[in-house]
């Protein structure tokens, strides 16, 4: 069983930055994509951004190319979500995915295990 635990979130003024951290207790951690995704109040949840199991490959969505910026450090199990230039639109849970096989990807069907997510709140 892969636990995934996030932390980082918070209270933001737009224009601000936070850093997302995601804590895995997998033991083939180093092999798994990583992805990040979000849920708005009354919306479904979407995809921000995902890492291959090396680091070497990334992709984003559209909305946060530019502002947001993810990394993974084997080493520590850990995947991370740098994200700047804040905006109200970012405001959401935000959960960290781990997929077992395959490479980077924006469904969130192909992830198998989940956090239990953190609030982001940007505000005015």
């Amino acid at each position: 069983q892969v636990q995934l635990v996030e932390s980082g979130g918070g209270l933001v003024q737009a224009g601000g930055s936070l850093r997302l951290s995601c804590a895995a207790s997998a033991r083939f951690f180093s092999s798994y994509v990583m992805g990040w995704f979000r849920q708005a109040p009354g919306k479904e949840r979407e995809f921000v951004a995902a890492i291959s199991w090396s680091g070497d490959s990334t992709y984003y969505a559209d909305s946060v190319k530019g502002r947001f910026t993810i990394a993974r450090d084997n080493a520590k199990n850990t995947v991370y979500l740098q994200m700047n230039s804040l905006k109200l639109e970012d405001t959401a849970v935000y959960y960290c995915a781990a997929k077992i096989s395959g490479s980077v990807s924006a469904d969130d069907a192909t992830y198998r295990y989940w956090g239990q997510g953190t609030q982001v709140t940007v505000s005015s």
